[in-house]
């Protein structure tokens, strides 16, 4: 996703109108321009529309516009029922924009001649595009010719996207699979009498047999390799490509959003690509490091954006689906992942391994209830904690450098990319971890999504927290592509919730012993000053419009940041959570034994006040 700079805003809006078509719901946001930029002015909703009996995506739109209309007070639709534009004084909007994820979001194949290589590169454009990748296949993924073409015919995907040899290498490997996908010849999943679209992106001297084997069976779509040589990675154009492709010939035989798309004033992007687009653009203007979790009833979706270079010149972007673990419907998975005791071992009270699987159970039959107790919720964020970690693991596996990168490797270790590249994500370098979806965004207590956050993704050094409160990153990622300077805006001021800083050491050390000075200067003059032992985490009170000064020491053995710094003084900033100060260690570890594990979950549940506004 290319990058934008405030002299790419569009000038001049005062009123827009975004949408994102979501699998079941359709949700409308106005944003108006009272004096003072772009803010958020009305939002509403509608169930989607794509499915019988209406089968038509803008009546869902048109529906949740109108319940804007009456929030607002603004006319917002003519009365043939379609989008004033452009508007005027009280009467229509500037322009409107639309996501979509409805129908299954936009769902690939993707194939390379080596897995861990260019099946991988091909898998990072397919996800950084905002995909559901259904299947990776590889010539050496050993599967035999017929399995893979028996596996192909069955899946229905969008798109294919092929990749395979740097330019000038081997030819036969990666014509080899363009032969097995034209014996496959798979149907896609929306409409008939089209072609299936398939982009090439792999060894260019190898393009013209390919495209003579995949020659009637689909619609052939070539560019630039994705890995033109091993110590080379190349996404961007095969992203874009997808993007095309999705509103061409995808979108194009979704029903409704050929109409949809002729009322839009900017592209259709996929509800992920969108939310990938607005990290990038929010990180690239604050220069900062992003992690963004979306967790769902049944996947949860990871982004990250973090620096590299000396001066943190060069943006790295990944994006990874944990398609089984989720809070309803794929609880079942979590629990299968983990283990049933990585689940209990967060519970500050004991509970029966059966009433904790009768509750986990009866959430997955019935995935829109709400805890009615206090230890029902408990065990829920447990496994968010758990579900968030077990995704953030396949992040960091999936966010590794490229093998022979800056440094010439054998052909050999360049095909052990899994053991040979190293991790592009340090959690050092994340300034700001967002968290949305409804366990954590609902949550009753914002110091629980904020321990959840914490728990499940250990942030390092000093890290700020926010949720998104109405998940409108889809809206502001779609905006972002006209207008990044409003799209950050608006996210800052209307769609994040600050929770806080957390400052967390790295190291591990003796129970008790001494880790943490904190000399705290606080607005008003007060001064604070703090030792904190390892194993123990601290809370302090620090409202969202305040800031502080702060001087940090850590023990022999720990550190405070990348550079493995001892001592820092900086200005932090505040939250509905405040200030916590984690000493329990990196990486967290809870020990052993029920009982005293259970005994120092519930001392930092107490210390940090994580259920005192829940009633038993």
């Amino acid at each position: 996703m290319k990058m934008h700079n405030d002299r790419d805003s569009e000038q001049g809006l005062t009123r827009v109108l975004l949408t994102d078509c979501g699998s079941t719901t359709t949700k409308a946001v106005l944003l108006e321009d009272k004096g003072k930029g772009l803010r958020l002015s009305a939002r509403g909703q509608a169930p989607t529309t794509v499915e019988n009996p209406v089968e038509d995506v803008t009546v869902g739109v048109l529906n949740a516009t109108r319940e804007v209309e009456e929030l607002s007070g603004r006319k917002l639709l003519d009365d043939s029922g379609k989008i004033i534009r452009p508007g005027r004084q009280d009467i229509g909007v500037d322009k409107y924009m639309s996501t979509s994820s409805a129908g299954g979001g936009l769902q690939m194949i993707v194939a390379g001649v080596v897995g861990s290589m260019t099946g991988e590169s091909a898998l990072r454009a397919a996800l950084g595009a905002g995909a559901i990748v259904m299947e990776l296949l590889a010539y050496d993924d050993k599967r035999s010719p017929h399995e893979k073409v028996e596996l192909v015919r069955r899946l229905k995907p969008d798109m294919i996207l092929l990749a395979g040899g740097t330019d000038g290498g081997t030819k036969s490997h990666v014509v080899e699979i363009a032969e097995l996908l034209a014996a496959a010849a798979p149907r896609p999943r929306l409409g008939e009498g089209y072609s299936l679209p398939l982009i090439y992106a792999g060894n260019k001297d190898a393009r013209r047999e390919v495209e003579s084997a995949l020659k009637g069976v689909f619609e052939f779509k070539a560019v630039e390799n994705l890995r033109p040589t091993l110590e080379e990675e190349n996404l961007e154009p095969a992203r874009e490509e997808i993007h095309r492709l999705f509103l061409d010939h995808v979108m194009a035989h979704a029903p409704g959003y050929n109409k949809l798309m002729k009322w839009t004033d900017g592209p259709l992007m996929p509800t992920p690509a969108a939310v990938g687009a607005m990290i990038q653009s929010y990180a690239d203007k604050k220069k900062i490091g992003v992690l963004a979790v979306d967790i769902g009833g049944a996947t949860t979706d990871i982004f990250s954006l973090v620096w590299t270079g000396e001066e943190r010149e060069k943006p790295v972007y990944n994006r990874t689906v944990s398609a089984n673990l989720g809070m309803s419907y794929s609880i079942g998975n979590v629990l299968d992942s983990v283990g049933l005791e990585e689940v209990l071992k967060w519970l500050p009270v004991e509970m029966d391994s059966k009433e904790a699987l009768d509750k986990l159970g009866n959430k997955m039959i019935r995935p829109t209830t709400i805890p009615d107790h206090v230890t029902g919720l408990m065990l829920e964020q447990a496994v968010a904690r758990e579900a968030l970690s077990s995704s953030m693991a396949q992040h960091m596996e999936f966010a590794r450098g490229l093998s022979g990168l800056k440094r010439t490797r054998t052909v050999a270790e360049a095909f052990r990319q899994k053991e040979g590249g190293a991790h592009l994500l340090n959690m050092s370098g994340i300034d700001l971890i967002i968290g949305s979806g409804g366990v954590l965004s609902n949550a009753p207590s914002r110091v629980q999504a904020a321990m959840m956050l914490i728990d499940a993704f250990q942030p390092a050094g000093i890290t700020r927290l926010a949720v998104d409160s109405i998940f409108m990153l889809p809206h502001l990622g779609v905006l972002s592509s006209i207008d990044p300077g409003s799209a950050a805006n608006v996210l800052e001021k209307d769609c994040l919730v600050n929770l806080g800083t957390c400052i967390a050491p790295i190291g591990r050390g003796r129970h008790g012993s001494h880790c943490l000075t904190a000399e705290i200067r606080f607005e008003n003059g007060k001064v604070q000053a703090l030792d904190i032992p390892f194993g123990s985490i601290k809370r302090l009170d620090l409202p969202s419009s305040s800031k502080a000064g702060i001087e940090l020491e850590v023990s022999k053995g720990f550190f405070l940041g990348q550079g493995r710094e001892r001592k820092i003084s900086t200005r932090i900033r505040g939250g509905e959570v405040g200030l916590i100060l984690d000493c329990r260690g990196r990486p967290l570890v809870l020990g052993s034994g029920d009982s005293s594990r259970r005994e120092l979950v519930n001392g930092w549940a107490v210390e940090t006040g994580l259920y005192d506004l829940v009633d038993n």
